[in-house]
């Protein structure tokens, strides 16, 4: 990508996120050409807006989601401070970019998991997790979804149109717990609007994770102590509507609460 380009999408992508504004489309000229190029980008967006990076988010493990992403592979984006909240959580819908609330696993991270040589195993990964939550993703996306949508490359850039991590209690001795079956339900206003398992559509929480902290170590950007992580949707997506809260339902591991107002 042309250092100037690759400047100004930067540029552009940390003013739209700062202000809380989207557009319509992208110049091509500016999309990444490749999904390296576009986390390339998205590192640039976290160096000029400065913020603190709390948490990741996960996206796309199974290959129905994959298909309605545009994408071959699982896809991270990183949550700022202070963009990571426990529940619940009240939101002006009119500020928000798209948003698309999402029933998620957060896993907070007790160590890090740095940059190495060597793959992290899923028991090493389990390891480093301090504690495990039941919790919403609030997805936004500085790009209008209208005909001029840009192609991935633009989205990964704008961290994979990460928002605001949602979590609940911690799920007390979640490694002996059947994290995977615990069905998990998203009602709006009190109505059901979808259901899913971690079984279904990630395997365990743990696999998306082990994904991800491989993927960073990969890159050389790590994963650090403190950090929450959004390891992917059990429910699909959804396009809330001024008026509505929106709970997450995990039976015995408990609940969490989203309003739009």
């Amino acid at each position: 990508m042309d250092p100037s380009a690759q400047r100004e999408l930067t540029t552009l992508l940390a003013t739209l996120r700062r202000d809380g504004r989207q557009q319509s489309g992208l110049a091509a000229r500016l999309v990444p050409p490749d999904k390296a190029a576009a986390y390339r980008v998205a590192a640039l967006v976290a160096e000029e807006l400065g913020w603190t990076v709390s948490g990741w988010k996960i996206a796309a493990m199974k290959e129905d989601m994959q298909k309605a992403l545009r994408t071959d592979q699982p896809i991270y984006g990183r949550v700022f401070f202070p963009f990571v909240k426990p529940s619940p959580v009240t939101v002006v819908h009119a500020k928000l970019a798209s948003p698309i609330p999402e029933v998620e696993y957060q896993a907070k991270l007790g160590a890090g998991l740095p940059p190495r040589g060597k793959a992290y195993t899923v028991e090493e990964v389990s390891d480093a997790v301090a504690s495990l939550h039941p919790g919403l993703e609030l997805a936004e996306c500085r790009f209008v979804h209208d005909q001029a949508f840009p192609p991935l490359p633009a989205i990964l850039a704008d961290g994979a149109g990460s928002g605001t991590i949602v979590y609940g209690p911690a799920i007390a001795g979640w490694r002996t717990r059947d994290i995977a079956g615990q069905e998990a339900t998203l009602s709006a206003n009190g109505r059901l609007r979808r259901k899913g398992t971690a079984a279904a559509a990630l395997g365990h929480p743990l696999v998306p994770l082990t994904w991800l902290a491989n993927e960073l170590s990969r890159t050389g950007v790590g994963l650090k102590a403190g950090q929450m992580i959004s390891t992917g949707t059990l429910t699909g997506m959804l396009a809330p509507k001024p008026g509505e809260t929106y709970v997450a339902d995990f039976g015995a591991f408990g609940t969490v609460t989203l309003s739009f107002t």
